[in-house]
């Protein structure tokens, strides 16, 4: 069942003892809380690791404005932009050198095809990040609805090792990946 922004945060409160929410604006303390702390533990979640499921391509299109130094062009990032994986060009999603400074990619290249980690709808999110980011919210909640910092520490430690487990389960969904361009595999051909 796809579970949407408030439904996530209302279960991060619920495993901590508190009352469910109905809309981050309901006028309680805890949408308050949940209201301000979803967005910034979300994005977090999903900036940390290479998430299969918010991991995408995209060509760029480059900006007038050229970089001031070390490369010769500028192109913008897609809206939806948590973090830059790899770029490529010419059909290829790595490979390119580049640099990310402030919400612009930098590179030597013409064209720029982008693989990159976007925010997902909370709809499209897997069973297995709901649970790592239900277990985050809980331990972001925890001091500001309970004031408990032992409670805490172990809703963090709990939710490291949720994280951990998602991860592998998410690492699952891909072909190993190969070393390529090595000098001693490249001597025995």
């Amino acid at each position: 069942m796809a579970l949407n922004d408030v439904a996530l945060a209302s279960r991060a409160l619920i495993r901590l003892g508190a009352a469910p929410i109905s809309s981050f604006n309901d006028g309680s303390a805890e949408a308050e809380i949940a209201g301000a702390l979803f967005a910034p533990i979300r994005d977090s979640l999903l900036s940390a690791y290479g998430w299969s499921f918010a991991t995408g391509q995209v060509s760029l299109g480059m900006i007038e404005a050229a970089p001031l130094a070390d490369y010769a062009r500028a192109f913008a990032l897609p809206e939806d932009f948590l973090r830059a994986l790899s770029a490529g060009t010419g059909g290829k999603g790595r490979g390119l050198r580049y640099r990310v400074a402030r919400n612009v990619l930098h590179t030597d290249a013409e064209s720029v095809l982008l693989t990159y980690i976007f925010r997902p709808g909370e709809e499209e999110f897997p069973p297995y990040f709901d649970a790592a980011l239900i277990a985050r919210l809980s331990a972001e909640f925890c001091i500001p609805v309970t004031e408990n910092t032992a409670r805490a520490e172990t809703l963090f430690r709990m939710a490291t090792a949720e994280f951990e487990r998602a991860r592998q389960i998410d690492a699952q969904q891909d072909s190993p990946g190969r070393i390529e361009d090595f000098s001693l595999i490249r001597a025995r051909q």
